[in-house]
Order: C-alpha cells, then structure tokens, then sequence
C-alpha cells in the first residue's frame, strides 16, 4: 500500500514538472541561422507552434523594430504560405551604402494557402536581414499569430531583465560582436549579394532546437531524482521491515 502511494505521488510530481514546463516550449521565437552580427547581415528563423489540438494556426505577422529600422528585408518561400512586405516610411532616412533609404520594410505577414500549421507541428518562416545595427544588443519582434478558428495571440510583451518571463514574451534576437574579419557577412553584403552572404554565414545551422533540448533534459533530470528519492525511501522502509 505504501509502495503504490509513493509511486502515485512520483507520478504526479513529474507530471506538474512536465505541466509547468511545458508552456515554455511554445513561444514564437527567433533564432539565427549561424550568426546575427552587428552591423552585418543574417538569416534568422521564427519558429512558430501551434499551442492548440482543436486549431491549426494559418497566419503570422511580425513587426520589425521601429527603434532600429532595417533597410533590406527579405521572406524565403514556405510551401503553403504566401508572404506578403509591408513598408513604411522612415522618420529618419537610413545611409546604406553611400545611398540614403527613406523607408524600410516594417511587417511581414505570412498566411497559410493551405491547412496551416496542424496541432502537434511547428512551422519555421525565414527571414534574410540587413545590415542589423551597430549599435544594439538585441532587437525586438511582436508577432501575432492567428488561429483558424479566429483566436488571436499576440506575443508582443517585453522581457525585462532580472524579472518573470511574461506570459506572451515577444521574440527577441540577441545580438553578437561584430566580425573582425573583413571579408565576413557584412563585408560580403556590400558585394550586392546580400542573400548569399547571410546563407553563407548561416552554414552552421542553428534552429533553437539546442535551448529546447536542455529543458527537456532538465525537466527529465528533475524527474529521474524524484523517482530515486522515492525508491530509496521505498527501499530504506523495507530494510527496516525486515
């Protein structure tokens, strides 16, 4: 009787660890593809779950930051999403290459021609970017993701350092030193061919997965010690039984 209450309890245990853990697994995020440098240019990814397992989600829009506005934006092709650019007017004209730019791409919006992302999936849109600025640690995106039973949840809040996780964090892209090396992505953009170089810098392929998998790690860590306490518990009674 005592063995199957402790084994009862390790099985509700875990399951409020796998059940607090898992809203973490379904932001939208952002992650680059290789490197996202100052001052360079980069192809980053927005990896999108479906979070329900009644709805498929068939519409993303992201917003570009308005505070570091960039000059060249590009969507590559989904099967079954069509990409649509929206550009604005710039407030102040952006300098990029010896030519002055008087707006900039400020939203791209993809939707779904087809059945969408179905529960149980996650879908990566691609975006190629540059040149990212020079003077920023990261740069911040509010996504907004569209449900097809018309349920929208926008991941626009903030996170805010040495404070809680907000309960729909937007997608943030954290920014590295830029290249030493002059003949790396931004050097290789002012070619002109700005997509190539932001593959070619991208060729170690980064897709977030590796943040993923240490919280699974982690969370099956904290499950495997709570079944060992409970069987030395189990195993001490029954010595003392005998």
């Amino acid at each position: 009787m005592k063995a199957s209450r402790i084994t009862a309890a390790v099985l509700v245990a875990g399951s409020a660890v796998l059940a607090l853990s898992g809203p973490a697994f379904a932001h939208v995020t952002v992650q680059p593809e290789g490197t996202a440098a100052k001052g360079g240019y980069a192809v980053v990814d927005f990896k999108v779950p479906n979070e329900r397992d009644d709805a498929s989600t068939d519409k993303l829009e992201v917003t570009l930051p308005a505070d570091h506005p960039i000059a060249s934006v590009m969507p590559q092709p989904v099967p079954g999403w069509r990409a649509t650019v929206t550009k604005s007017k710039l407030d102040k004209p952006l300098t990029m290459h010896g030519e002055k730019i008087d707006e900039a791409v400020t939203k791209v919006t993809w939707t779904a021609d087809g059945k969408g992302i179905e529960p149980g999936f996650f879908q990566k849109f691609p975006l190629s970017l540059g040149a990212l600025p020079d003077n920023a640690d990261q740069l911040v995106f509010k996504a907004i993701q569209t449900y097809s039973d018309k349920e929208v949840v926008r991941w626009i809040e903030v996170p805010q350092q040495g404070q809680d996780e907000p309960e729909n964090p937007a997608p943030v892209l954290e920014l590295s030193a830029a290249a030493d090396d002059e003949h790396g992505a931004a050097s290789a953009a002012d070619t002109g061919d700005k997509t190539g170089a932001a593959e070619k810098t991208a060729a170690g392929d980064s897709d977030g997965g590796g943040d993923t998998t240490a919280r699974v790690l982690g969370v099956a860590g904290i499950v495997v010690g709570v079944v060992g306490v409970a069987y030395g518990v189990l195993a001490g009674r029954r010595r003392t039984a005998a």
